[in-house]
């Protein structure tokens, strides 16, 4: 085996089933139904994306469910390439052997099968696992068994007949209740998927339990009572409610800076604010270079990672010479809604010795919350001088500083 520095573990997240415990839903299968406002799929993937300690990921799907799958990243603004896409079979057991197959190409070391379904597994999970795996050998976990997460059975447990009397209590020593991620070498579990697909054997009812029929050892480490698996329909709706609660705690607010400055030039007007203001000169910019609407299209669009206004509007394009600058807001505030984005406020400040900004603040708002789609009580629009120093204070341009909150769907990452 290899050193502790070199060892890999992926994950296998299986999520081809239809769910039909969970009833229907126009949303689709479970694992799309939505959850504090994201796929229950996208809060498992964010999950193992987050640990750094997973090398790759490979996600198996129903081939019915690629334009589910692909909305739900979307939504939920996960980076898809980081992913590996594999369409499944018709049992979970079959579903589970192809996500393996798919890591045989740079095989890892060790490999975690988890349910797409148990949305709330946690980073302390995960690096139990993967500590448990690390264990030095002569321990009794080490590098050559699989890991269960599992809790030990708390509650009394009965066994009855066709009828429902009860036979007899079964003794709960020594019981446990599996979770996934269930963890395992993986040339060893990839083998025993093989074999079993071989004879045809279908009825394993986890991994755990094809391990134990192919021999491999099996360890059990603490689960996570936290560590739920999706299956009814109040399953999803105690999902939704646990994680709003969460939200109200750590909700995802996000702030967006902009920065923009254009000098002037030759003209009798020029644009602020999506206001047109005579003056004695013009800015300069391949659109209508109104400064304050290019620093506000980039602070929407820092809420989410979505480059700046010079990405999606190259001034380079002829398309855009002389364009109205509004039409560059709309755009990050449709990029904003898409993902769930509500705008809180924006904050706009102009750094201009002329022309007086005063008399044209009102229209500036009206403009400003008619593009973004908020109440004029949510928009701040301030001037300052410069104190007749630098470019600004010798009358040769305006620059404009612009900083917006939005409140996106789910939490805080941990």
């Amino acid at each position: 085996m290899k050193s502790d520095i070199t060892l890999k573990t992926a994950a296998v997240i299986v999520a081809a089933g239809r769910g039909e415990r969970a009833g229907q839903s126009i949303e689709g299968p479970k694992q799309y139904r939505r959850i504090g406002g994201q796929a229950v799929l996208a809060h498992t993937l964010r999950s193992f994306l987050a640990c750094g300690q997973i090398s790759s990921i490979v996600v198996v799907i129903h081939a019915d469910d690629h334009a589910l799958y692909h909305a739900a990243l979307e939504r939920a603004n996960i980076d898809a390439a980081r992913i590996r896409l594999v369409t499944g079979g018709p049992t979970r057991q079959e579903s589970t052997r192809l996500g393996l197959l798919a890591l045989c190409d740079d095989a890892p070391d060790y490999v975690m099968i988890h349910d797409g379904v148990r949305p709330f597994i946690t980073q302390e999970l995960l690096k139990r696992i993967i500590a448990a795996h690390n264990a030095p050998a002569g321990q009794s976990m080490g590098q050559q068994s699989g890991i269960l997460p599992a809790l030990a059975v708390s509650d009394t447990l009965k066994q009855a007949d066709s009828d429902a009397l009860v036979i007899k209590t079964i003794p709960r020593a020594g019981l446990f209740a599996a979770q996934t991620p269930q963890s395992f070498p993986f040339a060893p579990i990839l083998e025993a998927h093989n074999a079993a697909f071989a004879l045809g054997r279908t009825d394993f009812t986890d991994d755990a339990a094809l391990a134990e029929w192919q021999g491999i050892p099996v360890h059990i480490v603490e689960g996570s009572a936290g560590n739920t698996k999706i299956t009814w329909a109040k399953d999803i709706e105690m999902a939704d409610q646990r994680l709003r609660q969460d939200m109200a705690v750590f909700p995802d607010i996000r702030t967006g800076n902009g920065y923009d400055v254009h000098r002037f030039e030759a003209g009798d007007h020029l644009w602020l604010c999506g206001v047109k203001i005579p003056h004695s000169h013009k800015l300069n910019g391949h659109s209508d270079a109104d400064v304050a609407l290019h620093a506000l299209t980039d602070a929407l669009l820092a809420t989410r990672g979505a480059g700046d206004i010079g990405t999606h509007f190259p001034p380079s394009d002829p398309q855009w010479k002389g364009a109205a600058s509004r039409q560059f807001v709309e755009f990050a505030v449709k990029t904003v809604r898409e993902a769930g984005g509500r705008i809180a406020n924006a904050d706009i400040t102009l750094i201009a010795e002329e022309p007086k900004i005063g008399p044209h603040r009102a229209a500036m708002t009206a403009e400003l919350a008619a593009m973004l789609g908020i109440s004029a009580d949510r928009i701040s629009v301030k001037a300052t001088t410069n104190e007749t120093m630098g470019f600004v204070g010798r009358k040769e341009g305006i620059a404009s500083i612009v900083t917006v909150s939005v409140i996106y769907p789910g939490e805080v990452p941990a």
